[in-house]
């Protein structure tokens, strides 16, 4: 993580990190925090709620705690709210089977409360539908709702929110070399068509090409429409 994050940082490029915020704290990574800092590496960090009861319910006790011990370090290292070159961002996601609220009124509403209670900052805050692919299918098959979030999903289908979807300006590489519409198509292992970055000469060659689709696809283009940089509709 170190060499690849330092020698695209080297290149002049931006360089995101996805922290769950805990591992700020992990024995052995106690570095993590300062190297993120000294290389002016942006950090998209997973709060799914304000309220400690709610996020240690649904990720464990203490969990809250680390992760507000977190963004309070984050903060001393400079990541603040109008900072150039050490931008925190914060993301949201539904604890249930449902879509996200407005991001601007809930991101409102975390800076209030974030700011009165633990005088924490950050930049944005991103709201994110729950894919229903792996893990959180199996959760939601378990409990008997997948049938249902998918027609969730569908009926709430947006066509100005699928002209703006990740998949049709980006692509999603594996750790080796497998290149995929989105990383959502990556977990799945679901491609149009076998490639990788040593297969083509050029990102050009992906220009108008079909991208592969199944019912997941549905959770970007629902309501305000979602991607890795939240809400695709204000």
């Amino acid at each position: 993580f170190r060499r690849l994050a330092k020698t695209f940082r080297d290149a002049g490029l931006r360089v995101i990190d996805r922290c769950n915020l805990t591992i700020l704290s992990e024995p052995g990574y106690e570095w993590v925090a300062e190297f993120l800092a000294e290389h002016e590496i942006d950090v998209v960090a997973s709060l799914p709620c304000y309220l400690e009861d709610n996020v240690d319910g649904q990720r464990g006790g203490g969990v809250f705690g680390r992760s507000i011990d977190g963004l309070l370090r984050l903060n001393e290292l400079g990541y603040r709210r109008e900072s150039e070159t050490h931008r925190l961002d914060l993301v949201y996601n539904p604890t249930g089977p449902s879509l996200p609220p407005d991001q601007a009124k809930l991101e409102a509403d975390y800076r209030r409360e974030l700011a009165a209670r633990y005088g924490i900052e950050f930049g944005r805050l991103l709201t994110i539908t729950n894919i229903p692919i792996r893990r959180y299918a199996q959760f939601l098959q378990k409990r008997g709702l997948l049938d249902d979030y998918l027609r969730l999903l569908s009926e709430s289908f947006n066509a100005k929110a699928a002209e703006e979807v990740m998949c049709r300006s980006l692509v999603s590489v594996s750790w080796d070399g497998q290149i995929y519409d989105c990383d959502f198509n990556q977990m799945i292992d679901l491609s149009q068509k076998p490639r990788t970055v040593w297969s083509i000469e050029s990102l050009d060659e992906l220009v108008d090409q079909p991208i592969a689709l199944a019912d997941h696809c549905y959770g970007c283009t629902a309501g305000a429409g979602s991607g890795c940089g939240g809400a695709l509709l204000n």
